[in-house]
């Protein structure tokens, strides 16, 4: 039987004909017709869940806000124009420079620490279990820590705790001169109105004090000797139950121990006192003075920081997202860390690196591909926070912290109720963080083939 001939002239063999190969693209249309049943459930819930939206959301966003009349763009000119908006962009910018970038290198911290902690276990324990905490439950803790009043919030009793060592209220805030003719406020203190002659007596007199309230070493009020110098007595000039003469040391009348006394030649202080148990002072001068009562002693206590306020708010609000997604960050660079070959690591510090020479030189960028994948994914997370900003912020500061997924969600549904505009907004998000998205899908196929 003669041999079958190929096209190209090479024999094929005797006996029945050989079946000719399909082409390359005729078997990849096979390949997918096969595996289209059983792709189709995934395809289904993906047009459902993720394509319609997006298409619905573009559609949307070119109707009014009643949805009937057609628009064009001028949602898109509205939300790009809008005060509101353009501080959501510059807030959306902020996080997305801060707080990725923070929550990263401190994942990196806390994953090559955690190889070199004896508690490993537990260190990791603590730094993830915030993950497990809901956006919601968060902001309401971060709610509290932020509080004004360093008696419930946290954050403020911590920094008014460390303030009071290096600069301490006094112990008579809210105190005021009795007789405002001859003892007059300034400067956080009280000077005399006229000067004071040495072999004088000097009674300063101050109220608005509550009796109950004064330090537990204050004596009963002395009357002042004369003598050398000035002799005096500041002392609080209200006795419980009343009665006695103002601006005299009364029966019952306490001294106000503890307040610095100086003594001023124009604006030169030439001889401080310090008053003692029972109010009493002795300044050791030879020429008519003023007498000042130092500031310190009615100086407020300081009342911490206003993390809510208008300037600290957005970064406040960073803060708490970085506690929480920090654990995130350790467990993947951690992953990361512990497929690094120990032989580079052991082999760059047999040729004499220091451990920061090991760290900086060696293990970073090996764990580059893994720090990379971390700070996108928190880049493209960052855009998109709402739960934060909506819960942390009071009412008064909320549009000093606004970013885009809040506008969105108060424009559309929060009283505005223009679904037009909140479309817009959600296609102008989606168009920001297309570009991240983009960035990892193409370094997961770089890194397939």
């Amino acid at each position: 039987m003669a041999a079958a001939v190929a096209p190209g002239g090479v024999a094929t063999g005797g006996g029945a004909a050989s079946v000719a190969e399909e082409p390359p693209r005729q078997r990849r249309f096979s390949g997918v017709v096969s595996a289209l049943p059983f792709l189709l459930p995934a395809l289904v819930l993906l047009g459902a869940l993720v394509l319609y939206p997006i298409i619905a959301t573009v559609v949307r966003s070119l109707y009014d806000r009643s949805g009937d009349g057609f628009v064009g763009l001028e949602n898109y000119g509205d939300a790009l124009t809008s005060r509101s908006t353009l501080t959501a962009l510059r807030n959306n910018l902020i996080w997305v420079v801060a707080a990725p970038s923070i929550v990263t290198a401190l994942g990196l911290v806390f994953a090559v620490l955690s190889e070199r902690v004896r508690w490993a276990t537990a260190f990791k324990l603590v730094i993830f279990m915030p993950m497990a905490i809901s956006f919601l439950a968060a902001g309401v803790i971060f709610r509290l820590v932020y509080e004004q009043s360093p008696d419930r919030g946290m954050a403020n009793a911590v920094v008014t705790s460390v303030t009071d060592l290096f600069r301490p209220g006094g112990d008579y805030v809210g105190a005021r001169a009795r007789d405002q003719a001859s003892l007059t406020a300034r400067d956080g203190g009280f000077v005399t109105h006229d000067e004071v002659r040495p072999g004088t007596s000097a009674l300063l007199p101050l109220v608005g004090l509550p009796p109950g309230e004064l330090p537990d070493d204050a004596a009963p009020a002395a009357r002042p000797e004369r003598g050398q110098g000035i002799e005096g007595v500041v002392w609080l000039d209200f006795a419980r139950g009343g009665g006695g003469e103002p601006g005299v040391v009364d029966e019952g009348e306490r001294g106000l121990p503890g307040i610095e006394v100086q003594a001023l030649r124009g604006s030169d202080v030439v001889a401080t006192a310090t008053t003692a148990e029972d109010g009493t002072f002795h300044l050791d001068v030879k020429e008519p003075v003023r007498l000042r009562l130092a500031a310190g002693a009615f100086r407020e206590p300081f009342g911490g920081v206003r993390w809510l306020g208008p300037a600290l708010v957005t970064p406040s609000i960073i803060g708490a997202y970085i506690w929480i997604w920090a654990g995130f960050a350790m467990v993947v660079i951690g992953a990361g860390l512990a497929a690094i070959p120990r032989d580079a690591l052991e082999a760059a510090r047999v040729d004499g690196a220091s451990e920061w020479q090991v760290f900086r030189r060696v293990t970073v960028p090996l764990l580059a591909p893994v720090l990379l994948v971390v700070l996108v994914t928190l880049m493209i997370n960052v855009l998109k926070v709402f739960d934060l900003v909506f819960i942390i912020p009071p009412g008064s500061v909320q549009d000093d912290a606004n970013v885009l997924a809040l506008e969105m969600w108060r424009v559309s549904f929060g009283g505005a109720q223009n679904q037009g505009l909140g479309s817009a907004l959600g296609v102008i998000l989606f168009v920001l963080v297309l570009p991240a998205m983009l960035f990892n899908i193409r370094r997961f196929r770089r890194e397939e083939s």
